[in-house]
Protein backbone atom coordinates (compact mmCIF):
# COMPACT_ATOMS: atom_id res chain seq x y z
CA UNK A 1 0.00 0.00 0.00
CA UNK A 2 2.07 3.36 -1.68
CA UNK A 3 -0.30 5.58 -2.59
CA UNK A 4 1.14 8.18 -4.58
CA UNK A 5 4.17 10.61 -4.42
CA UNK A 6 4.15 12.66 -1.44
CA UNK A 7 1.78 15.43 -0.83
CA UNK A 8 3.75 19.08 -0.11
CA UNK A 9 1.20 21.28 0.83
CA UNK A 10 -1.76 20.20 3.14
CA UNK A 11 -2.99 23.28 4.38
CA UNK A 12 -4.60 24.14 7.97
CA UNK A 13 -7.78 24.54 5.94
CA UNK A 14 -7.37 21.06 4.36
CA UNK A 15 -6.23 19.69 8.12
CA UNK A 16 -9.93 21.52 9.25
CA UNK A 17 -12.11 19.94 6.86
CA UNK A 18 -10.17 16.48 7.42
CA UNK A 19 -10.83 17.17 10.99
CA UNK A 20 -14.62 17.35 10.83
CA UNK A 21 -15.33 14.37 8.12
CA UNK A 22 -13.38 11.94 10.69
CA UNK A 23 -15.15 13.05 13.37
CA UNK A 24 -19.07 12.56 11.89
CA UNK A 25 -18.22 8.36 12.17
CA UNK A 26 -16.54 8.44 15.57
CA UNK A 27 -17.74 8.22 18.94
CA UNK A 28 -16.52 11.37 21.02
CA UNK A 29 -14.17 8.90 22.92
CA UNK A 30 -12.44 8.23 19.76
CA UNK A 31 -12.97 11.35 17.90
CA UNK A 32 -11.01 13.11 21.68
CA UNK A 33 -8.46 10.64 20.80
CA UNK A 34 -7.72 10.79 17.49
CA UNK A 35 -7.11 14.33 18.14
CA UNK A 36 -4.59 14.07 20.75
CA UNK A 37 -2.48 11.65 18.56
CA UNK A 38 -3.25 14.19 15.92
CA UNK A 39 -1.41 16.98 18.47
CA UNK A 40 1.51 14.09 19.29
CA UNK A 41 1.86 13.51 16.30
CA UNK A 42 2.55 17.22 15.27
CA UNK A 43 4.97 17.91 18.81
CA UNK A 44 6.99 14.76 17.59
CA UNK A 45 7.32 15.96 14.15
CA UNK A 46 8.88 19.10 15.27
CA UNK A 47 11.79 17.40 16.32
CA UNK A 48 12.11 15.27 13.81
CA UNK A 49 10.92 16.62 10.97
CA UNK A 50 8.80 19.85 10.84
CA UNK A 51 8.40 19.94 7.11
CA UNK A 52 6.38 16.80 6.65
CA UNK A 53 4.17 17.86 10.11
CA UNK A 54 0.72 18.44 8.44
CA UNK A 55 1.62 14.75 6.51
CA UNK A 56 1.46 13.44 9.73
CA UNK A 57 -1.09 15.33 11.10
CA UNK A 58 -3.19 14.03 8.50
CA UNK A 59 -2.12 10.45 9.01
CA UNK A 60 -3.20 10.76 12.82
CA UNK A 61 -6.17 12.12 11.93
CA UNK A 62 -7.15 8.74 10.16
CA UNK A 63 -5.35 6.25 11.81
CA UNK A 64 -8.19 5.02 13.00
CA UNK A 65 -11.12 5.80 10.76
CA UNK A 66 -11.99 2.01 10.65
CA UNK A 67 -11.50 0.85 14.24
CA UNK A 68 -15.12 0.97 14.47
CA UNK A 69 -15.33 -1.61 12.79
CA UNK A 70 -15.85 -5.35 13.74
CA UNK A 71 -14.17 -8.27 12.55
CA UNK A 72 -16.41 -9.35 9.55
CA UNK A 73 -16.61 -6.14 7.70
CA UNK A 74 -12.51 -6.01 8.31
CA UNK A 75 -12.44 -9.45 6.73
CA UNK A 76 -15.23 -8.22 3.81
CA UNK A 77 -13.11 -5.68 2.92
CA UNK A 78 -9.17 -7.39 2.81
CA UNK A 79 -11.35 -9.92 0.23
CA UNK A 80 -13.00 -7.19 -2.04
CA UNK A 81 -9.27 -5.42 -1.85
CA UNK A 82 -7.64 -8.76 -2.64
CA UNK A 83 -5.21 -8.54 0.25
CA UNK A 84 -3.38 -11.37 1.66
CA UNK A 85 -4.23 -11.85 5.72
CA UNK A 86 -3.02 -14.50 8.26
CA UNK A 87 -5.53 -16.97 10.13
CA UNK A 88 -3.98 -15.90 13.19
CA UNK A 89 -4.88 -12.18 12.84
CA UNK A 90 -8.58 -13.02 12.78
CA UNK A 91 -7.59 -13.95 16.13
CA UNK A 92 -6.24 -10.69 16.81
CA UNK A 93 -8.99 -8.00 15.43
CA UNK A 94 -7.29 -5.28 17.37
CA UNK A 95 -4.50 -5.21 14.23
CA UNK A 96 -7.28 -5.17 11.47
CA UNK A 97 -8.08 -1.71 11.26
CA UNK A 98 -4.54 -0.36 10.23
CA UNK A 99 -4.68 -2.79 7.19
CA UNK A 100 -8.52 -1.71 5.82
CA UNK A 101 -7.92 1.69 7.19
CA UNK A 102 -5.32 2.17 4.48
CA UNK A 103 -7.08 0.65 1.74
CA UNK A 104 -9.74 3.19 2.45
CA UNK A 105 -8.03 6.31 2.65
CA UNK A 106 -7.72 6.65 -1.58
CA UNK A 107 -11.43 6.02 -1.46
CA UNK A 108 -12.81 8.02 1.17
CA UNK A 109 -10.18 10.88 1.35
CA UNK A 110 -8.32 11.20 -1.65
CA UNK A 111 -7.00 13.91 -1.46
CA UNK A 112 -4.72 12.60 1.27
CA UNK A 113 -3.92 9.20 -0.65
CA UNK A 114 -0.30 10.09 -0.14
CA UNK A 115 2.44 7.24 0.77
CA UNK A 116 3.30 8.53 3.83
CA UNK A 117 0.24 8.97 4.65
CA UNK A 118 -1.08 5.73 3.86
CA UNK A 119 1.86 3.67 5.24
CA UNK A 120 2.33 5.36 8.36
CA UNK A 121 -1.58 4.46 8.99
CA UNK A 122 -0.86 0.84 7.80
CA UNK A 123 1.56 0.49 10.49
CA UNK A 124 0.41 2.59 13.03
CA UNK A 125 -0.54 -0.20 15.58
CA UNK A 126 1.90 -3.72 14.62
CA UNK A 127 4.97 -1.68 13.27
CA UNK A 128 6.96 -3.20 10.79
CA UNK A 129 10.83 -4.08 10.47
CA UNK A 130 12.56 -0.71 9.03
CA UNK A 131 9.81 1.53 9.73
CA UNK A 132 10.27 4.78 8.34
CA UNK A 133 10.90 8.09 10.23
CA UNK A 134 7.18 8.89 9.75
CA UNK A 135 5.93 5.52 10.70
CA UNK A 136 7.68 5.88 14.04
CA UNK A 137 6.07 8.90 14.55
CA UNK A 138 2.46 8.03 13.89
CA UNK A 139 2.84 4.89 15.90
CA UNK A 140 4.63 6.62 19.06
CA UNK A 141 1.86 9.52 18.58
CA UNK A 142 -0.69 6.96 19.30
CA UNK A 143 0.45 5.18 22.08
CA UNK A 144 1.50 7.95 24.11
CA UNK A 145 -0.99 10.66 23.01
CA UNK A 146 -2.48 12.40 26.30
CA UNK A 147 -5.90 10.38 26.75
CA UNK A 148 -3.76 7.67 27.14
CA UNK A 149 -4.01 6.32 30.74
CA UNK A 150 -2.42 2.38 30.72
CA UNK A 151 0.36 2.30 33.02
CA UNK A 152 2.44 1.56 30.01
CA UNK A 153 1.09 4.47 27.74
CA UNK A 154 1.84 6.92 30.87
CA UNK A 155 5.29 4.58 31.04
CA UNK A 156 6.57 5.36 27.96
CA UNK A 157 5.04 9.17 27.32
CA UNK A 158 7.45 10.47 30.11
CA UNK A 159 10.53 8.11 28.80
CA UNK A 160 10.27 9.91 25.44
CA UNK A 161 9.63 13.70 27.18
CA UNK A 162 11.80 12.87 30.02
CA UNK A 163 14.59 12.53 28.41
CA UNK A 164 14.09 16.23 26.76
CA UNK A 165 14.91 14.90 23.04
CA UNK A 166 14.47 18.61 22.30
CA UNK A 167 18.46 19.43 23.53
CA UNK A 168 19.33 16.43 21.81
CA UNK A 169 21.35 16.32 18.47
CA UNK A 170 19.28 14.83 15.48
CA UNK A 171 21.44 11.11 15.66
CA UNK A 172 20.89 11.48 19.56
CA UNK A 173 16.95 12.07 18.68
CA UNK A 174 16.64 9.37 16.15
CA UNK A 175 18.66 6.54 18.87
CA UNK A 176 16.31 7.93 22.07
CA UNK A 177 13.23 7.05 19.17
CA UNK A 178 14.22 3.71 18.34
CA UNK A 179 14.78 3.00 21.84
CA UNK A 180 11.31 4.25 22.64
CA UNK A 181 10.39 2.47 20.11
CA UNK A 182 12.11 -0.80 21.47
CA UNK A 183 10.41 -0.54 24.73
CA UNK A 184 6.81 0.14 23.20
CA UNK A 185 7.44 -3.56 21.49
CA UNK A 186 8.66 -5.12 24.40
CA UNK A 187 5.41 -3.78 26.05
CA UNK A 188 3.24 -4.46 23.61
CA UNK A 189 4.43 -8.70 23.54
CA UNK A 190 4.68 -8.53 27.35
CA UNK A 191 0.95 -7.68 27.47
CA UNK A 192 -0.49 -9.88 24.76
CA UNK A 193 1.56 -13.01 26.44
CA UNK A 194 0.07 -12.17 30.32
CA UNK A 195 -3.36 -11.68 28.07
CA UNK A 196 -2.98 -15.35 26.31
CA UNK A 197 -2.95 -13.26 22.75
CA UNK A 198 -1.25 -14.14 19.52
CA UNK A 199 1.51 -11.70 18.67
CA UNK A 200 1.16 -10.06 15.22
CA UNK A 201 4.29 -11.27 13.33
CA UNK A 202 5.23 -7.81 12.15
CA UNK A 203 5.42 -6.73 15.74
CA UNK A 204 8.16 -9.04 16.51
CA UNK A 205 9.88 -8.72 13.04
CA UNK A 206 9.90 -4.59 14.18
CA UNK A 207 11.26 -5.62 17.36
CA UNK A 208 14.51 -7.91 16.39
CA UNK A 209 15.20 -5.57 13.68
CA UNK A 210 15.45 -2.59 16.10
CA UNK A 211 17.74 -4.98 18.87
CA UNK A 212 19.88 -5.77 15.71
CA UNK A 213 20.03 -1.48 14.79
CA UNK A 214 20.73 -0.82 18.37
CA UNK A 215 23.36 -3.31 18.61
CA UNK A 216 24.83 -2.23 15.21
CA UNK A 217 25.02 1.39 16.83
CA UNK A 218 26.93 0.31 20.09
CA UNK A 219 28.97 -2.13 19.03
CA UNK A 220 29.59 -1.59 16.06
CA UNK A 221 31.05 -4.28 12.74
CA UNK A 222 27.85 -5.59 11.41
CA UNK A 223 24.77 -4.48 9.60
CA UNK A 224 21.41 -5.62 10.26
CA UNK A 225 20.11 -5.01 6.39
Amino acid sequence: MTGNNSIKNITEEMLADLRVKVGKNMTQKRYLHTLEVEKMASAISDLYCPDRKNILRAAALLHDITKAYDTEKHVELLKKYHVKFDREEIFSPKTLHEKTAALLIPQLYPDFADKIVINAVRYHTTGRAFMSLEEKIVYLADYIDETRKFDDCVKLRELFWGANPEKMNLTERLEHLDKIMLISFDMTIKGLIEEGQIINKETTEARNQLILRLKKTTEGGFSDG
